[in-house]
């Protein structure tokens, strides 16, 4: 299919199905449309395989516009929520394939007058690649960044974006995404990818739905001790091993401020099998396996909350390190959903977490979790 007509299907098909009388229910709810061409980063030396010319990317993303339903809406300046499809061409078929993917996305306004925006969006979901790392039973030994097919798929993007009326949206900006199984299946390094986009939306009511206002008390900025217990499970190298658990705690302290953000920072705690079970096997560091298969950090973050979900970024600095470590530094990008937010009471916050942990641009795991705040 031809790549302009393939951008702009979406608009013609539902231009032809909104142009009868519009339904004022569905005022905010609208389509939107990117394409993108950028470039793969060889992000860590590992990372042997070829590197193509140009990557090119697709997205169609369902979104909707806030309007003050619920009072996060408007604690948060009325965001945007989206669905969006995902597909990316690494332009070198026989190595890395192709992805596609669906993630949830949230748009905050950074920026904005009366027909100007700017814009910044994160996204994270599941994506499938069709030409993962295989020994048979077509080898593809170069693909060393994607061990597997299913995969962790989490687009960035700034816009700018010009309105030009209450239907219809340009924009254009600058795209990141990650893609890798959090070491799922080995190998696993992960493509990283950035470039530049442009796109259309379209609002078959408006883009502008009638904001509810309210006369909202301030949250106390009150002081949390919060505890977290995750699992994770890796592949142990060479590609095809087994896949082993990783345990995982976490004790820290939050502080709640602006009635909207969370502040917080404490201890983490890992225990990995797989090396534990390396140095059991051949024998090495005899007595101090535990100790040499451990790691123990300090780390501080940020957690924005989003009604029952918490989209959380965090950094953290190793005060032990496993046995053939050579990081220092860690981040983590995810999100919690709460079961229970309460102001008062002994138990003030369940979450279930969903955390991916990276060192710098590669990622080593995928954690889940519980976590309670007193």
């Amino acid at each position: 299919m031809n790549l302009k007509f393939r951008f702009f299907l979406p608009f013609i098909i539902l231009g032809f199905i909104t142009t009868t009388q519009a339904q004022k229910p569905w005022s905010g709810f609208g389509i939107e449309s990117n394409i993108m061409m950028g470039k793969m980063i060889r992000h860590t030396p590992n990372f042997t395989g070829p590197l193509p010319s140009q990557v090119y990317s697709f997205e169609i993303n369902l979104i909707k516009q806030t309007y003050g339903q619920k009072e996060w809406h408007e604690r948060r300046n009325y965001p945007q929520l989206g669905l969006g499809f995902y597909y990316n061409n690494y332009n070198m078929p026989q190595v890395y394939g192709q992805a596609f993917g669906i993630f949830p996305n949230i748009q905050l306004r950074l920026l904005s007058t009366h027909n100007f925006e700017w814009t910044f969006r994160a996204g994270m979901g599941i994506g499938y690649a069709t030409k993962p790392f295989e020994r048979l039973p077509i080898p593809n030994p170069d693909n060393v960044a994607i061990g597997g097919h299913w995969n962790n798929v989490s687009p960035f993007s700034t816009d700018v974006r010009w309105r030009i009326n209450h239907h219809w949206d340009v924009q254009a900006g600058f795209q990141f995404s990650h893609v890798s199984n959090a070491a799922f299946q080995q190998p696993n390094l992960g493509i990283n990818t950035f470039g530049g986009h442009v796109g259309l939306r379209y609002f078959p009511v408006s883009s502008q739905p009638e904001r509810i206002k309210r006369t909202l008390k301030p949250l106390s900025n009150r002081w949390l001790v919060q505890g977290r217990a995750s699992i994770a499970f890796i592949g142990a190298a060479p590609a095809d091993g087994p896949l082993n658990p990783v345990y995982m705690g976490a004790l820290f302290l939050s502080k709640r401020y602006w009635s909207k953000n969370k502040v917080y920072g404490g201890v983490d705690y890992y225990f990995n099998t797989a090396k534990y079970s390396k140095l059991k096997a051949i024998e090495h560091f005899k007595g101090e396996e535990g100790v040499k298969s451990t790691q123990i950090a300090v780390f501080a973050g940020n957690e924005f909350l989003i009604g029952r979900l918490g989209i959380l970024f965090q950094a953290g600095y190793y005060l032990h390190r496993m046995d053939e470590q050579k990081e220092r530094l860690y981040q983590k990008l995810g999100g919690n959903f709460y079961l229970v937010q309460k102001e008062k009471g002994l138990l003030k916050e369940l979450y279930f977490s969903a955390i991916l942990k990276t060192h710098m641009a590669s990622a080593e795991l995928f954690e889940m979790g519980v976590g309670i705040g007193l």
